[in-house]
């Protein structure tokens, strides 16, 4: 009897999301990308490290300390998962490295892209940096030399710094050894050089760079034997008691300047620093060697992202396309599209008159997001429209979805937005968000003590000839503009009266904390979708044993649940063919004999950052097709509200299933098939004109 909760069949979380970022760095080696968006992905998978560690490890960091064991199902505790994290963070580190400087910076060099060494400027590139240095630099730069009465000074979170070596005597007559120099937030990380004293059109050089070579500047009378860059990563995980606290709000508030000065979790510095800074370092910040990065290069390669927006060489980049519409907004005549039949409608017609005919299916960034826009807006200024509810997760700074939230309160409707406070790294913008619409009239909750708003939901109430009417939308990515254009996902706007009494349902659970009983359509975490996912998985278990048709496809973003990865290996060995679509972490370790041989796992990485969750379960025959706003992970099932939505209408379920489904399943481009040591493999066609990528396929099928 084999033993499915032996840890040996599970992934470790934090490994499985470092090869993740592999896989996006890999993105950067790939050659057939165009050169700088490889660029982008090269800062991508930094940035995504910087996350790694201010929040994973920082958190384990915690445990350990603690004394507290905090494993997942595959048994590793703090301290082994530490130092497994250390091994492979150093070899990503070193990785990303080689790509910048022995494939990238070669590679942009021939395009005539250039980030030119301090030790190769000219003599007029040599005036120009003295010239800059003096009128934009030195101004703002305030060297700190360290003695008793000038103190380490506090090192921001993610912030570029240098360690200076001294000699000689000070102002005062006395021996200082060391200082800091802090690089200021508001400098520009990489400068373009002028093009009259350009090599080519596109020559850039460091911030770094132009500091070395006239640190001395700043300390006169003192010889400067050592200048080396380092940067400092710290906690960044907020505490805030939700049960104490009174106002969430003025509490998070409260908190967030602490993430700038949280415990230390890694340093990056230059290779050639001395060993004896080196260890002033570590000292200070309490770093072990294996919490050191050496690097070869700028300390925060993050900031190369700026590059490829200051280039004007669309042939370097990701050719442009025009999203397709369901429907024309007044910003654009377009065509009625679903599954691309060419119908107009009358631009006088409403969206809830298109609404109460049929359900619409949107899938972003193929299709526009300003239906979902439209939508809103068309809800603020229409006067039939009594309310207007909506969950706000992740949203941006100039929303065109809250304007017409803050116009629709203006106008005297009654509108409720359930804006989480507590999605990271967006605190200081959803405070923002919340207080812009609490000033104009908007009723504002928070969610739920202990649970992270996470389902993205609108329900509209309109008043009609034939009495109230609600419409809805749900979907499996957030209302934010710019990311409804970088990731994949999928939206319904529909008038379905069972649909929207769950929606209005869960709204009065999260403004008045009531109990219902069970929804009639959706599911609903954390009351019902974690067990409805595991009786869809065994009802597939009992329908292979009996030798009926069974089969589970299922694309997320993470997989890491106990109970159900346990389900699924039980599927497995009962013969369910299992297809998983999934980005990032998979705790389920595929092709094990007797236990995983029919799980195939593979992550799509490509231009779009793939985010919409699909669940289908074959059901005899009549699938059962979802979308969702939840990955199957314990904090998604338990410690979030998120929302499930079947699609029963057949038409769309066609459209779930083969563009949501089984186009990634045919992927044999950007798909990386997961093996059974946790490692990944790159799908290969089998001959060069066999090549198909899901990403590309939908953006020729669905775009304008």
């Amino acid at each position: 009897m084999i033993d499915l909760s032996d840890s040996k069949y599970y992934v470790n979380r934090e490994l499985s999301l470092l090869q993740f970022n592999r896989r996006v760095l890999e993105q950067a080696r790939n050659v057939e990308t165009p050169l700088l968006e490889r660029l982008k992905f090269l800062c991508i998978s930094c940035s995504n490290l910087d996350e790694f560690y201010e929040v994973r490890v920082a958190r384990l960091k915690e445990f350990e300390k603690h004394g507290l064991h905090g494993s997942g199902p595959d048994g590793m505790g703090p301290k082994e998962a530490l130092h497994q994290i250390e091994l492979a963070a150093h070899d990503l580190v070193k990785l990303q490295y080689s790509v910048l400087n022995d494939e990238l910076v070669p590679a942009l060099s021939r395009e005539g892209i250039n980030f030119i060494r301090r030790t190769h400027w000219t003599t007029r590139q040599q005036e120009w940096v003295r010239d800059y240095f003096k009128k934009e630099i030195f101004p703002v730069l305030s060297p700190v030399g360290l003695d008793p009465s000038h103190p380490f000074p506090p090192v921001i979170n993610k912030s570029l710094n240098f360690i200076i070596s001294l000699e000689g005597l000070d102002a005062f007559g006395r021996d200082t050894d060391h200082a800091i120099v802090a690089a200021p937030r508001s400098l520009p990380r990489v400068i373009r050089v002028p093009g009259d004293i350009s090599t080519g059109k596109n020559d850039f050089v460091f911030l770094s760079s132009i500091l070395h070579k006239h640190v001395s500047q700043l300390f006169p009378g003192m010889d400067v034997t050592g200048c080396y860059q380092f940067r400092i990563t710290r906690n960044s995980n907020l505490f805030v008691d939700e049960e104490e606290s009174n106002d969430l709000m003025h509490a998070l508030e409260g908190e967030l300047p602490t993430r700038h000065f949280g415990n230390s979790v890694r340093m990056e510095v230059a290779d050639n620093c001395s060993e004896d800074l080196v260890e002033l370092l570590q000292e200070r910040f309490k770093l072990s060697d294996e919490e050191v990065f050496k690097v070869n290069g700028p300390v925060n390669l993050n900031r190369l992202i700026s590059v490829p927006d200051m280039i004007d060489r669309d042939e370097l980049k990701y050719p442009s396309f025009m999203p397709g519409t369901v429907f024309e907004t007044p910003e654009r005549e377009t065509f009625f599209k679903v599954l691309r039949p060419h119908r107009k409608r009358s631009p006088k017609q409403s969206i809830f008159d298109i609404l109460r005919k049929k359900d619409l299916l949107l899938h972003h960034p193929y299709q526009s997001f300003m239906p979902v826009i439209e939508f809103v807006r068309e809800a603020a200024r229409d006067p039939r429209v009594l309310a207007i509810k909506q969950t706000l997760y992740r949203t941006d700074s100039n929303s065109k979805i809250v304007d017409a939230l803050i116009k629709a309160a203006r106008a005297g409707k009654d509108v409720t937005a359930v804006v989480e406070l507590k999605a990271r790294f967006d605190e200081e913008a959803n405070i923002k968000v919340a207080n812009r619409m609490l000033e104009a009239g908007v009723q504002v909750v928070y969610g739920v003590v202990g649970h992270k708003t996470h389902a993205k939901m609108i329900l509209v109430v309109r008043k009609e000839s034939d009495g109230i009417r609600y419409y809805t939308h749900l979907g499996t990515g957030n209302y934010h503009y710019g990311t409804a254009r970088a990731y994949t996902d999928f939206g319904l706007l529909s008038s379905r009266k069972d649909i929207a009494s769950d929606v209005q349902k869960i709204f009065l659970q999260l403004t008045g904390l009531g109990k219902f009983k069970k929804l009639d359509k959706l599911l609903q975490s954390p009351f019902t979708l974690h067990d409805s996912i595991l009786a869809g998985i065994h009802r597939e278990t009992e329908n292979a044993r009996a030798g009926k048709p069974a089969r589970i496809i299922a694309k997320m973003n993470s997989l890491l649940e106990f109970n159900v990865m346990k389900a699924l290996y039980e599927a497995s060995c009962a013969g369910v063919t299992i297809d998983l679509i999934i980005r990032g972490i998979c705790g389920i370790r595929p092709g094990i004999k007797g236990v995983s041989e029919n799980i195939q796992v593979r992550s799509i990485v490509g231009r779009f950052l793939e985010h919409h969750r699909v669940f289908c379960f074959e059901n005899d025959g009549d699938p059962e097709v979802f979308i969702s706003s939840a990955d199957w992970l314990d904090r998604n099932f338990f410690r979030r509200v998120e929302t499930c939505t079947p699609i029963e209408d057949e038409q769309l379920k066609k459209i779930v299933m083969e563009q949501g489904l089984q186009v990634y399943l045919n992927d044999n481009t950007n798909a990386w098939i997961l093996q059974q040591d946790g490692s990944y493999t790159r799908a290969r066609p089998e001959r060069a004109d066999d090549k198909f990528s899901s990403q590309q396929f939908l953006m020729d099928t669905l775009s304008a």
